[in-house]
């Protein structure tokens, strides 16, 4: 069975400017520049191929130059287009050095090395093709079960485009027939098959992107930037198990900023977001870059330290002085910036809820001392059941004896 090889090529082309008009519409619709950078990548290297391959013999030699030349600057966008999509800078030199690359290599090579130069052109696209599974590569945002499919297809790409030049070259390197074999037939399938693979590597690291960003919105708190009360319970489940299974302990501290009420009524809601921003600075600069914060409520804030309790305690302490020294001014006058802070610790695997509990009761003998001060707890029994009967005064139940038989 044998196939025309402009056939091919020409329905490679409209595969291509089908795609690439579609990620154009997308690319505008949802304001993605990488899309933008790919639909244009795919409809000028649909719009080279199509005009070589119907006009060739007539277009003469300094306009099939060009020709070839659009088709490696739009190489060049695929790659840059990934670069855009994980927010680099476009790389101008890289688009269209490949093009220059083969101008020169046009102008250097005899007209009767075909060969050759289709080797050099090959080779120009295989080393595009790496520079886009590289870039897909250092993206670590992705598992490598989710990044793989992004990786491999340009890897296949190349790998096409320079297998059975390198065999045509060692194997038949004069044969004039060469631009007509069977590896040419095999590259038209495999164009088609490149850019509908393609696409839906780039719907695929959309869609990711977009789950990605709802993930984010559902557990970060837009004013803070700072983990809300889900994100915080989810990342703090995490840790704890971590800490649990290593045998470490945990302390939580609660955190509440003094008459925060007062502060948005004296000096409005505008003056009580700056202090909310201000206090998230201040927590995320003072604890380690392995503890967990979050805003927990409205001008609540919690964070988990995977310490010992006497250690929270100091951070807690770093935290407040560190508030209290850092008081701004409205025109109205100077704002108080306090806070009081409840610590509760426990041993390895203590429940969050019990942490919760104990520091929210130590927050509130913070406020009933005179606020602006850390108290902190007492050690933790494991179980929220055990806490809540031991503040209740009620003795945990022995467990029962075993029975003897």
């Amino acid at each position: 069975m044998s196939f025309d090889t402009s056939t091919l090529y020409l329905f490679a082309t409209m595969v291509a400017g089908m795609l690439g008009a579609m990620l154009m519409f997308f690319g505008r619709q949802e304001n993605i520049p990488a899309l933008k950078w790919w639909g244009t990548a795919y409809l000028l290297g649909a719009a080279s191929v199509a005009i070589w391959t119907i006009a060739g013999p007539t277009l003469g030699g300094p306009l099939t130059l060009a020709m070839h030349a659009v088709g490696f600057v739009a190489c060049g966008m695929v790659w840059n287009a990934s670069r855009v999509f994980h927010g680099r800078k476009p790389n101008l030199p890289g688009l269209v050095l490949g093009a220059i690359v083969w101008a020169a290599a046009v102008v250097m090579l005899p007209p009767e090395d075909a060969a050759l130069r289709l080797t050099v052109g090959a080779a120009i696209v295989a080393v595009y093709a790496a520079l886009t599974a590289a870039q897909l590569w250092n993206e670590r945002r992705r598992a490598m079960q989710k990044r793989w499919p992004t990786i491999i297809v340009p890897v296949l790409h190349g790998a096409v485009l320079m297998l059975p030049i390198l065999l045509g070259d060692l194997l038949r390197p004069h044969d004039a027939t060469f631009s007509s074999s069977v590896w040419v037939t095999a590259f038209s399938i495999e164009l088609v098959l490149y850019a509908i693979g393609t696409v839906f590597v780039i719907f695929m690291l959309v869609s990711d992107r977009a789950v990605t960003v709802h993930k984010t919105a559902a557990s970060v708190d837009p004013l803070t930037g700072m983990f809300n009360r889900r994100g915080f319970a989810e990342a703090c489940s995490r840790v704890i198990e971590r800490e649990a299974n290593a045998g470490r302990p945990v302390t939580v501290m609660i955190c509440d900023i003094d008459y925060f009420k007062s502060i948005n009524d004296r000096f409005g809601h505008p003056a009580g977001d700056e202090i909310l921003k201000l206090f998230a600075t201040v927590v995320t600069n003072n604890v380690r870059i392995s503890d967990l914060s979050g805003r927990v409520g409205g001008e609540e804030f919690a964070a988990l330290l995977p310490c010992s309790l006497e250690e929270g305690v100091i951070v807690a302490e770093r935290v407040r002085e560190a508030f209290e020294a850092s008081g701004i001014t409205c025109e109205e006058g100077p704002v108080d910036t306090t806070v009081s802070i409840g610590v509760a610790g426990g041993p390895a695997g203590t429940e969050l809820e019990v942490l919760l509990a104990a520091a929210d009761t130590a927050l509130y003998q913070a406020k009933r001392s005179g606020r602006n001060r850390v108290e902190a707890a007492e050690e933790l029994p494991l179980s929220l059941e055990n806490w809540r009967r031991k503040t209740a005064g009620i003795a945990t139940p022995a467990r029962p004896a075993p029975v003897t038989p």
